[in-house]
């Protein structure tokens, strides 16, 4: 009986730490959201482009098609949101955040950009990985 109590106590305490550490991921991704859509509502597409993984293997998948890389992505960005009309104010609706692996997690949401050229809506689902102890994004699907 002794032996039952003390691997129940072991296994809740291993539960509470994957919940505070979760609970710790959330918090920091959301702040990097906030802080790439406070840059992208400053028209400021490099400071945006810092939740990025600056890497070849990056993914972004659009409504032009799929971008390969970090550099061709802020190509891509740099082409088709040119001014502060173009960016205009992002705001977001955060649907899911959930953890997909022990440092990646998936987080689904729509946006919507009041701009004067016309608004833009619609959804995201990116995939966030710990690297070099940030969050950054690998994979994103806007659409």
């Amino acid at each position: 009986m002794k032996k039952i109590t003390i691997a129940l106590i072991l296994l809740l305490a291993c539960q509470l730490t994957a919940q505070t550490n979760t609970s710790t991921d959330v918090k920091a991704i959301n702040k990097v959201l906030k802080k790439q859509r406070i840059a992208w509502s400053n028209n400021d597409i490099e400071t945006y482009m810092e939740a990025f993984w600056k890497s070849d293997s990056l993914a972004f998948y659009g409504k032009k098609g799929l971008t390969h890389g970090w550099e061709d992505t802020l190509d891509y960005y740099l082409t088709y949101y040119p001014t502060a009309a173009y960016t205009g104010k992002l705001s977001y609706k955060i649907n899911a955040i959930t953890n997909i692996a022990p440092d990646a997690y998936y987080v689904l949401g729509e946006y919507h950009i009041k701009r004067e050229v016309g608004n833009a809506d619609g959804l995201f689902m990116l995939v966030l990985k710990k690297i070099n102890g940030e969050w950054k994004i690998v994979a994103d699907t806007s659409v």
